[in-house]
C-alpha cells in the first residue's frame, strides 16, 4: 500500500483527496517576528480557522512546507489538524538562510549531519516529539546552488535514501530549478520523487519544458497573487504545460504564508480560494474537469508517498 506520513500518522496516499502543496499554517519565531512580521503566523486559533475554510470547500489535505527550526511547530501542526479535520504533511529539511540566527548549528553541519537530523525527524519524531515529518524541505537561492546549499541537498538525499520520504524544493523567486534539478540527479535521487516549488514565478513556457521534460513534479503556487487578473499568466501557463503533455507532473498550492492573503485574518481571497474559484479560472482558460483531478488529486497522491526503501545506506 502506498503511504505518506502525515503528523497524526501515516494514511495511504488514497486518502488524501484534494491536496494543496505548498501552504504556511506555523511560522514563529523571533527572527520572523521582528524581521518578515507580514508572514509571522504564530496562532493555532488562526491557523484552524483558515483550514477549516479549506476543509468546508472540499480541501482534505495540506502540505505545510515550514521546516522545523525556521518557524514551523509540529506540535501546532497536530493541534491544527485534529481541530480543522484536515490532513496535516509537516517538513523536515531546511529554508533559506534568512530564518536561521547567525550562530545556528544548522548553518555549519555537514551533510551527514543534516541527514541524521532529518532522518530522526522523520523516523522518530520532530522537535522533541513523537510526531513525525513526512517530507524533506531544501531550498536555493540563485541560478546556481552556492557550496552550502550543496551540503543540505547532499544530506537531503542521503535522508531521503534511508526514509523513502519525498523531496520538495523552494526555488528563490522561481529561479535556480535546472540546478536543483542537476544536483539531485547527480547524487542519484530519481526525480520523480521530488516537487519543484514556485516556478510560476516564472513565465517563461521554454523554461517549464525544460523543467518538466526532466521528469520532475512541480508545483504552482501563484494563484492568489492574481486573484483579481483578467488572464492570470499561471493559469496560461498551467494550460500550455498540459497542452505539451505534462499533465501528471504538476500540482497546485497557495504558499499563502502572508498574512494579507488570510479570510480569518481579514485578507483575501483566502486559502480556500484555491479550490473553489481557481479551478473555475482554470476551467475558463480550457482546462477539464479531469484534469483538475488530476492536478489537486492524483498527481498529489504520486508525490507524497514514501518510495519503497531497497537498499539502505
Amino acid at each position: 500500500m502506498a503511504f505518506t506520513r502525515t503528523v497524526l500518522g501515516d494514511i495511504s496516499t488514497s486518502e488524501l483527496g484534494v491536496t494543496y502543496m505548498h501552504e504556511h499554517l506555523v511560522i514563529d519565531s523571533n527572527i520572523v517576528q521582528n524581521q518578515f512580521e507580514h508572514i509571522w503566523l504564530p496562532s493555532e486559533e488562526d491557523a484552524i480557522a483558515e483550514a477549516t475554510l479549506c476543509f468546508d470547500a472540499g480541501v482534505r489535505t495540506l502540505v505545510d512546507c515550514m521546516p522545523m527550526g525556521s518557524g514551523g511547530d509540529i506540535k501546532k501542526l497536530r493541534t491544527i489538524s485534529k481541530k480543522s479535520s484536515t490532513n496535516i504533511i509537516a517538513a523536515t529539511g531546511m529554508h533559506t538562510q534568512k530564518y536561521y540566527g547567525s550562530k545556528d548549528e544548522l548553518l555549519v553541519a555537514d551533510s551527514e549531519t543534516l541527514a541524521t537530523k532529518f532522518i530522526n525527524d522523520i523516523e522518530i519524531g520532530s522537535q522533541n516529539t513523537d510526531i513525525r515529518a513526512g517530507l524533506i524541505k531544501v531550498s536555493s537561492s540563485g541560478e546556481k546552488l552556492t557550496p552550502r546549499e550543496k551540503v543540505l541537498f547532499e544530506g537531503a538525499a542521503q535522508a531521503h535514501k534511508v526514509t523513502g520520504a519525498p523531496i520538495l524544493t523552494h526555488c528563490e523567486h522561481g529561479i535556480g530549478a535546472i540546478a536543483q534539478i542537476e544536483e539531485l540527479s547527480q547524487l542519484d535521487v530519481s526525480l520523480s520523487n521530488v516537487t519543484i516549488s514556485h516556478g510560476d514565478k516564472v513565465n517563461d513556457t521554454s523554461y517549464h519544458t525544460e523543467i518538466l521534460s526532466s521528469g520532475v513534479l512541480v508545483e504552482y503556487d501563484q494563484c492568489l497573487r492574481q486573484f483579481s487578473d483578467k488572464t492570470p499568466p499561471s493559469a496560461e501557463l498551467t494550460l500550455a504545460m498540459i497542452e505539451r503533455g505534462f499533465l501528471s507532473q504538476i500540482m497546485l498550492g497557495t504558499d499563502g504564508a502572508r498574512r494579507t492573503l488570510w479570510k480569518s485574518l481579514g485578507g483575501e481571497p483566502g486559502l480556500a480560494w484555491l479550490y473553489s474559484d481557481w479551478s473555475k479560472v482554470l476551467l475558463g482558460v480550457g482546462l477539464t474537469d479531469d484534469d483538475l483531478k488530476a492536478l489537486f488529486i492524483l498527481n498529489p497522491a504520486k508525490a507524497l508517498a514514501f518510495k519503497e526503501i531497497k537498499n539502505v545506506l
